[in-house]
């Protein structure tokens, strides 16, 4: 994070890691969905791929409106949890309950991760009166709350209770 000196660099930095971090994800939820047994998980990793290709274009007019460059900055963390939902995978290679509940709780770590950024974002705008990016932002963190939601549902009426019998 050299060359972060102002409140402006330290948002643009987070900025260029969440939209790196979005098109990781986009790129992963794929596999995702081709490896999930439960059809209400495929479509709902299917689905949040759709949502992900729109928060990307949010945070390309983000950053237009702060007259810079769409471009992302490498964040080890969502590599590192991409990772882990690779490891799990490789370590519970047949589609089953079990490995469904493993792909929820990699899911849901990764929007944990996304809602975290988000909501920093959303705060240093507002301190910074950047008013034309925080409905985008606020849209995204919607968004990302929306997809946590719907994991737990899925978690808690279905494949936690398959994956334990």
């Amino acid at each position: 994070m050299a060359g972060i000196k102002t409140m402006d660099d330290l948002f643009l930095h987070t900025l260029k890691d969440i939209y790196y971090a979005e098109r990781q994800i986009l790129k992963s939820l794929p596999k995702m969905a081709k490896a999930a047994q439960s059809e209400e998980l495929k479509q709902g990793f299917t689905m949040h791929r759709e949502q992900t290709q729109q928060q990307i274009e949010r945070l390309q007019q983000v950053f237009e409106a702060l007259g810079k460059r769409a471009q992302g900055v490498t964040c080890e963390a969502i590599q590192g949890l991409i990772e882990e939902c690779e490891e799990l995978l490789d370590d519970a290679p047949e589609p089953s309950p079990v490995r469904d509940a493993g792909l929820i709780a990699c899911g849901q770590a990764i929007e944990h991760y996304e809602i975290a950024r988000y909501g920093t974002l959303i705060a240093w705008a507002k301190a910074q009166d950047k008013a034309e990016v925080v409905k985008l932002l606020e849209d995204n963190l919607a968004e990302e709350k929306e997809t946590d939601g719907l994991l737990t549902k899925m978690a808690k009426s279905s494949v936690n209770l398959a994956a334990a019998a």
